[in-house]
């Protein structure tokens, strides 16, 4: 039989705990709002700056990105056998600037089984420099070369970003689509937008030539990224029964668990299968990119704005 003294104690316990909590979340909800504003700027000045960047970017090279062989034409010659690739590419470097150089490793031991030379050149002006500095020639038994002329890589090329654009189209009429009016929609379509410029920016700066497979990220992306921001324009427009900081706050405990969940999956095929093919490991970056640039996006951009509207429209 519990006693009077003990009923009390519990109770009193009880209220102290409801206290603290509601005070914890009146805290939270006094922060947010006095700085949701400020954090909107965050975003907007890494976006300003990736679109500097880009425009600096196609002044100097006349494009928004790097290309490899598979977008820009070129020769492709692999490489069998235990090479000495250091020497090889300072050799050829002074007669071919824009070589490029990638190795294949095995996926178990991690030792390099074949190198993959790129350039612009054709296989005749190529190949013979190659086997002048190896100092043997070259067959079909220790090497293979493929060329992409110059023109069908600038028209498939011209195809992906055609298809780029029109994903980005589609996904813009969806949203309108979906939510039906205008701010809530831009907010979503703006923050998809980030997701793309951002990692872009930071491609073209750390010198990275993107191939087929990396536009096809790109085209990943903009799936990736408007699951969380419709997540949190449904939660926080459409969604009853509590506060609308509460609505945000549980949208943001999905949504970075989402984004969260899919770096966790796709980091450590980048970091530690150094057997993928290049143009694997090149889909997984971008993706990282994105995804981190999404988590930037959704939740200080399209969160700011989706709040000013709810508050402005008295959405609660």
């Amino acid at each position: 039989m519990i006693n009077k003294k003990t009923y009390k104690t519990t109770f009193s316990q009880l209220f102290i705990k409801m206290d603290n909590n509601l005070a914890s979340e009146s805290s939270r909800k006094d922060w947010y709002d006095r700085y949701y504003k400020i954090l909107f700027l965050i975003p907007i000045v890494l976006l300003i700056i990736s679109l500097a960047y880009l425009g600096y970017f196609f002044n100097k090279h006349g494009d928004f990105m790097l290309k490899d062989v598979s977008l820009s034409g070129g020769t492709s010659i692999t490489l069998q056998g235990d090479i000495n690739i250091r020497n090889l590419e300072s050799q050829l470097k002074s007669k071919f600037p824009d070589l490029s150089v990638r190795s294949l490793t095995d996926i178990t031991t991690g030792k390099p089984v074949s190198f993959i030379l790129e350039s612009s050149s054709t296989p005749e002006q190529l190949k013979p420099e190659i086997e002048k500095a190896l100092g043997y020639k070259l067959t079909d038994k220790n090497s293979s070369t493929e060329f992409t002329g110059p023109s069908l890589s600038n028209s498939f090329y011209k195809q992906l970003l055609f298809a780029l654009l029109i994903s980005f189209i589609l996904m813009s009429i969806t949203i309108f689509i979906i939510f039906r009016t205008f701010i809530p929609s831009i907010a979503v379509i703006f923050a998809v937008f980030g997701d793309i410029v951002m990692p872009l920016a930071l491609i073209d700066f750390l010198g990275i030539r993107l191939s087929a497979a990396g536009i096809a990220a790109f085209l990943m992306l903009v799936g990736y990224s408007v699951d969380t921001d419709i997540l949190l324009t449904t939660r926080a427009i459409r969604t009853k029964g509590s506060s609308l900081n509460s609505r945000i706050f549980r949208a943001f405990k999905t949504g970075s668990f989402m984004t969260l969940t899919a770096l966790v999956a796709i980091l450590p095929a980048f970091f530690i299968v150094s057997g993928l093919p290049d143009s694997f490991r090149q889909i997984f970056f971008i993706l990282a990119l994105g995804l981190f640039a999404d988590l930037i996006n959704t939740w200080l951009t399209n969160a700011s704005i989706i709040k000013w509207y709810c508050e402005r429209k008295k959405i609660q």
